[in-house]
């Protein structure tokens, strides 16, 4: 049963405190993640709306679809790491308990195989 079910989800997503965090993360984007949001903005990937620098708690998700309940993670070098792996293991449980499923690509996945990457998207898309 998921812990969050009768919890009003405003007191844990997008919350006001994450404003300022979520603002400069859109304004140091990566080019990978760049890249991707020229795909997923304005409802070009089947209609489906995505959310960038989306806040569940204290974490930030690089593209959230709040109607599919999937967030898009696009990975850099910080996140192979033992501590990366660790932060995000504990990090995607998190999410996972409100439902959220997570895709998760490498910067060079994105920038060097893009056509690979949005037919993972649209595979996911089509499951929710």
């Amino acid at each position: 049963m998921n812990k969050y079910r009768n919890v009003n989800m405003t007191q844990h997503f997008n919350r006001k405190s994450e404003i300022f965090k979520r603002k400069n993360l859109r304004k140091s984007s990566s080019k990978a993640e760049n890249e991707l949001w020229l795909h997923l903005k304005s409802k070009q990937l089947l209609g489906i709306k995505f959310r960038r620098q989306y806040s569940v708690d204290s974490y930030i998700l690089d593209f959230y679809s709040p109607k599919l309940k999937l967030a898009i993670e696009v990975d850099g070098a910080s996140h192979f790491t033992q501590s990366g792996i660790d932060y995000d293991k504990t990090r995607t449980n998190h999410l996972e308990s409100f439902g959220i499923k997570i895709l998760r690509f490498t910067n060079d996945e994105v920038l060097q195989n893009m056509d690979v990457v949005l037919s993972q998207i649209y595979s996911a898309i089509g499951e929710s």
